[in-house]
C-alpha cells in the first residue's frame, strides 16, 4: 500500500525525504559466566579499563561537538561522565562481581537494568527519559568490554538515509554523521530526552513514539519524516513526494526569513519593548538561546544536577560551578534559576518516608527542600556565591502561601550570613522570586507580592492544578485547557497584583510560546516572556506586528468569553486576519503544539 501514514510525536521540526535504514535492537547481548574467586581481580581490572576507555571517548565526543558549534549541548555528556565516575555505581558493580561470582559484563547489565527500572517508575516524563542516558552509558561500557565491532559498524553511514530504530541514544547520534543523517524515527522516546535536544540543535527532523515503526518500515523503503506534524509516511506516492518537496523549500525559506529577525528588538508597533527569554536545562544551551535572540534565561531548571545514579545530591561546589558558568555565559542579561523541583520519592535519601499515592500533590519542590534544609541550603549557598559573577536570580517553585515564602527567606538569610562571615563575595541584593503555579499562590498574589522581588507564572502546573487535570491521562487530557477563562483571569489578577507594588512579573509556562496567546498576554500587561529558544523568532514576529492598544483591546474581549473554545476561535480568527501563507501555517502549528506550542514537553 502506498503512502502508509504512521503517527508519533514530532520532537524536532522539519521535513526529511529519503531512503530508510532500519536498525534493530541496540541492546548489547551479554552472557552470564560464573567465575572463581581467583578470577575476581581480573574482572575488576577489566571494569577499571572499560571505565577509563569510556571516559576518554566521552571527552573526545565533547571536544568534537564543541568544534561543531551550533549550540549543541555537550554538557549532556557530562552527565554520562558523572555516572562513570560515580563511586556508588562503581561500588555496586564491584559488589555484584564479588558476591555473585559473575563476569563484569553480567554485573554491569544487572546494575544498569536496576537503575533503568528505577527511572522508568518516575512519573515525570522529563526525568523518566533520563533512562536513555543510563542505557547509553551501559552500552558504552559493554562495547568497550567486547571485541565485536558489529554495533559500531551498524552506526556508520556512507550515504544519505533516514534512520529507523527502536530508540537512539546521544552516543548513537554522535556516531551518525550529520551530513548523511536526513532524519530519524523511533518506536519509543520523548521530546525531553537528550537525543531530542541534540536533534533540535542539529536541525534533524525527528519523530519518536511511533509504535512499531521498526516492523513497518524496511531498509530501502522511501520515507517522509514530518517533524512538525509528528508523521512518518512510508512509500509515499510521487504526488505526495512533490507536495513535501514544496513544503520543504517553503519551510527553509520561511526559517531563513524568520531567523533574520533575531537581531531586531521585540517591540510593538507603538514602541513597547518586550523581553523574550529562554527556558533551558543545561548551561550549554545558552549559546543556542542567544542564537535565537534570547535576552537572558527566564527559567533554568536545576534538576539536571540531581540526576546522578541513585539521585545523589550534588555538592555545593558542583552547584556553584554550573551556576557560575550559566551566569557568565548569559551576561549582561539575567539568569533566573529555579531551585530543586523534584519530589522526595525521586531522591535517594527517603528518610523512611512511605510511598506517596499522589506524588504530584505530595512532598515535592519547595516542600521537600523545607524538609531537607541541609540540601536546600547547599543550593542556596552556591547560588549566592555565583551572584558575584553576574545577574543571577532565584525563583522558588510550588510556593502555596506567605508562611512558606517567609520560611524560605529565613533559610536564605542564614545562608547569606554564613557566607558573609566566611568572607565570600556575594550580591546581598540578589532577587528572590515566587513561582505562581498553585491556585492558592495565584489567589493570594497581592499578599505574596508584598514580600517577593518578582513573580514567574508557571502556567503548565497552574493549569493542571487549577483545573484538576492530569494532561498525561488520556481519559481527561482534553480538559487540560490553557485558554480556560479561569486560567486567563488568574493570570490577569497576578499581573495586576505585581504591577501595584511595582515588582517584575514574567511568564515561563508553555503558553508564553503560543503565538495566538501572545497578544492576550501583552494586553494583560506581560512584557517578559520566557519560552523554548526555538519559539523566540516566531513570537518576536507576532509582537512586532501588533500595537499595545490593539493587544489590550483583544485581552478585554477575550475576558468576556465563557469557554476556552470561544476564546480559541476568536484568537484564530484574529490571527487569520493578520497573517497568511506559511506564517499563518506556522502560527497554527505552534498553537496545536506542532513544535513548540501548548503541548510543550517541559514543565514550567
Amino acid at each position: 500500500m502506498k503512502g502508509r501514514v504512521l503517527r508519533g510525536n514530532g520532537i524536532s521540526p522539519g521535513i526529511a525525504i529519503g531512503k530508510a535504514l532500519v536498525l534493530k535492537s541496540r541492546r548489547i547481548p551479554v552472557v552470564r559466566r560464573s567465575i572463581q574467586e581467583e578470577d575476581i581481580p581480573l574482572e575488576l581490572k577489566k571494569l577499571k579499563e572499560a571505565l577509563s576507555r569510556s571516559k576518554r571517548q566521552l571527552i573526545d565526543l565533547k571536544k568534537r561537538f564543541s568544534q561543531e558549534g551550533g549550540g549543541i549541548p555537550v554538557c549532556i555528556f557530562d552527565s554520562h561522565l558523572m555516572m562513570l565516575e560515580d563511586p556508588v555505581f562503581i561500588a555496586e558493580v564491584e559488589r555484584v562481581i564479588k558476591e555473585n561470582r559473575v563476569n563484569v559484563e553480567w554485573a554491569i547489565r544487572l546494575v544498569i537494568d536496576d537503575i533503568i527500572a528505577a527511572f522508568s517508575s518516575i512519573e515525570d516524563e522529563f526525568f523518566r527519559e533520563r533512562k536513555v542516558d543510563i542505557e547509553d552509558v551501559g552500552n558504552r561500557l559493554l562495547l568497550n568490554l567486547s571485541s565485536s565491532s558489529f554495533f559500531q559498524s551498524k552506526m556508520s553511514l556512507s550515504e544519505e538515509v533516514i534512520v529507523i530504530a527502536p530508540n537512539l541514544t546521544p552516543s548513537d547520534l554522535a556516531h551518525l554523521a550529520p551530513r548523511f543523517l536526513l532524519g530519524f524515527a523511533t518506536d519509543t522516546g520523548g521530546a525531553t530526552s537528550h537525543t531530542g535536544i541534540i536533534a533540535r540543535s542539529r536541525k534533524i527532523p525527528a519523530v519518536v513514539g511511533v509504535n512499531g515503526v521498526t516492523s513497518k518500515v524496511r531498509t530501502g523503503d522511501r520515507v517522509i519524516i514530518d517533524g512538525d506534524e509528528g508523521v512518518v509516511i512510508v512509500e509515499p506516492t510521487e504526488v505526495l513526494i512533490k507536495e513535501y518537496r514544496v513544503k520543504q523549500l517553503q519551510l527553509r525559506d520561511y526559517e531563513a526569513r524568520l531567523f533574520r529577525t533575531k537581531e531586531l528588538e521585540a517591540v510593538t508597533t507603538d514602541g513597547v519593548k518586550v523581553t523574550l527569554q529562554a527556558n533551558i536545562d543545561l548551561p550549554e544551551e545558552v549559546d543556542a538561546a542567544i542564537a535565537y535572540g534570547a535576552e537572558g534565561i527566564g527559567l533554568y531548571r536545576s534538576e539536571f544536577l540531581f540526576l546522578k545514579p541513585g539521585f545523589e545530591p550534588p555538592t555545593e561546589e558542583e552547584h556553584f560551578q554550573v551556576y557560575r558558568e550559566l551566569t557568565e555565559k548569559v551576561s549582561p542579561h539575567p539568569a533566573i534559576v529555579r531551585t530543586l523541583d523534584l519530589g522526595g520519592e525521586k531522591l535517594s535519601d527517603r528518610e523512611g518516608a512511605p510511598d506517596e499515592a499522589n506524588p504530584v500533590l505530595g512532598l515535592r519542590a519547595i516542600r521537600y527542600c523545607l524538609k531537607r534544609r541541609d540540601l536546600f541550603k547547599t543550593q542556596l549557598r552556591a547560588l549566592l556565591r555565583a551572584s558575584a559573577y553576574g545577574d543571577i536570580r532565584v525563583v522558588f517553585p510550588l510556593i502555596s502561601g506567605l508562611e512558606e515564602l517567609r520560611e524560605v527567606k529565613e533559610i536564605f538569610s542564614e545562608a547569606k550570613e554564613e557566607l558573609k562571615r566566611e568572607g565570600v563575595p556575594i550580591n546581598e541584593d540578589m532577587p528572590l522570586g515566587v513561582m505562581i503555579e498553585v491556585p492558592s499562590a495565584a489567589a493570594t498574589a497581592d499578599i505574596l507580592a508584598m514580600e517577593a522581588d518578582f513573580f514567574s507564572i508557571g502556567t503548565n502546573d497552574l493549569v493542571q492544578y487549577f483545573l484538576a487535570v492530569d494532561r498525561t491521562n488520556m481519559a481527561v487530557s482534553h480538559l487540560y485547557q490553557p485558554l480556560h477563562p479561569a486560567i486567563l483571569r488568574s493570570v490577569k489578577f497576578v499581573v495586576e497584583a505585581a504591577k501595584k507594588v511595582e515588582i517584575e512579573v514574567n511568564i515561563c509556562g508553555e503558553i508564553a510560546a503560543d503565538p495566538i496567546l501572545v497578544m492576550v498576554l501583552l494586553g494583560m500587561g506581560l512584557t517578559q516572556l520566557s519560552m523554548n529558544p526555538a519559539s523566540i523568532p516566531l513570537i518576536k514576529n507576532v509582537i512586532r506586528s501588533v500595537s499595545l492598544s490593539e493587544a489590550e483591546e483583544i485581552a478585554r474581549r477575550v475576558l468576556t468569553f465563557s469557554t476556552a473554545k470561544e476564546i480559541e476561535e476568536y484568537l484564530l480568527e484574529r490571527m487569520a486576519s493578520r497573517f497568511s501563507g506559511r506564517v499563518l501555517t506556522e502560527l497554527r502549528n505552534n498553537h496545536r503544539g506542532g513544535g513548540n506550542g501548548l503541548s510543550g514537553d517541559k514543565k514550567g
